[in-house]
């Protein structure tokens, strides 16, 4: 006679609940989308990955017939980063999952991508903040003419796709820019994920992960703080280009701290560095434990990873008033 009874087992499979984890939680990113995934470190031994940053070496130059051209020696310089284990668990009753109202083991895998999304979320503006590229529109509120004036540190010469994370409560002030062409006159296909709508060529995208910095340092040759050994760790907090020795003054009225990132141009045949890559040791592996005597099963899901900034030429932190 077949089996007919429901069983705990058919209703909370990890594997199941593994796979159905690890699609939602690109849904539940904001920031994170923009990067690139690199599983390369999967099932290499270790804990830490190593990224080189190469100098420039240099424009071409004239070389005469017979002449020997210059050699350039390659100068990089190295960022270390450390994998880490984001996790998150829940616990269900029997009562729960058996006559629980609504669907209790579809909503623990909501819950637990969102936990999961939120973390690697806030690790990649977290190291968004470190870029040394700052533009200090700090005076006024975010405007057209800011945003032109921080994209210029890029130096481009030919203009790439960008994105700018903004702070919610600052899409207000964008949509009463004339210059703000919001999302609902795009042509079709061509918004990008949790894009609003484009100011100065660079496309919105509001993140609650945006900090709203109410203390904060700044360059200045008049400043009253020297930067030294014992406070360049909270200077560098946000002043990350600050140096041993600087003049700095610290400041007591609120910001919003608003990376720009440019985006990976797409062509195939272009080796070019991203601005932001993540790192994966280990996808989301869900597991369970049951706990016989108050009948209640705990879920729990992990993902190895780390967030690396890894093209600081294509970050421009830019600072506007709140």
């Amino acid at each position: 006679m077949a089996d007919t009874y429901t069983k705990l087992s058919d209703l909370i499979d990890p594997e199941v609940m593994g796979d159905v984890v690890s699609a939602r939680i690109p849904k539940k990113l904001r920031v994170a989308p923009f990067a690139k995934v690199d599983d390369t470190l999967a099932g290499v031994p270790g804990d830490t990955i190593t990224v080189p940053v190469y100098a420039y070496i240099g424009d071409a130059a004239d070389v005469g017939e017979g002449e020997a051209v210059t050699i350039e020696k390659m100068t990089a310089s190295v960022r270390k980063a450390t994998v880490k284990k984001a996790m998150k668990g829940i616990g269900l009753t029997d009562e729960a999952v058996l006559s629980g109202y609504g669907n209790p083991v579809g909503e623990a895998n909501t819950q637990l991508a969102l936990a999961i999304a939120a973390k690697i979320d806030n690790d990649c503006m977290e190291v968004l903040q470190t870029a040394s590229l700052n533009y200090d529109g700090t005076d006024a509120a975010i405007s057209y003419a800011a945003v032109v004036d921080a994209l210029d540190l890029f130096e481009e010469e030919q203009s790439s796709d960008k994105v700018i994370f903004v702070h919610p409560k600052q899409v207000t002030q964008l949509r009463k820019n004339s210059d703000f062409l919001s999302a609902d006159q795009y042509q079709a296909g061509v918004m990008l994920s949790g894009e609003v709508g484009m100011i100065a060529g660079c496309r919105v995208v509001p993140s609650r992960k945006v900090p709203v910095l109410d203390e904060w340092y700044k360059n200045d040759e008049d400043g009253t703080v020297t930067v030294t050994t014992d406070n360049v760790d909270a200077v560098h907090k946000t002043l990350p280009d600050a140096k041993l020795g600087d003049k700095i003054t610290k400041v007591s009225t609120p910001i919003y701290s608003c990376p720009i990132v440019r985006l990976e141009s797409g062509e195939a045949n272009e080796d070019e560095v991203p601005a932001l890559t993540i790192y994966r040791k280990r996808g989301v592996n869900v597991e369970t434990e049951r706990k016989p005597k108050i009948r209640t099963t705990e879920i729990t899901a992990d993902e190895f990873y780390t967030a690396v900034l890894s093209n600081e030429a294509k970050v421009v932190l830019a600072r506007f008033g709140v």
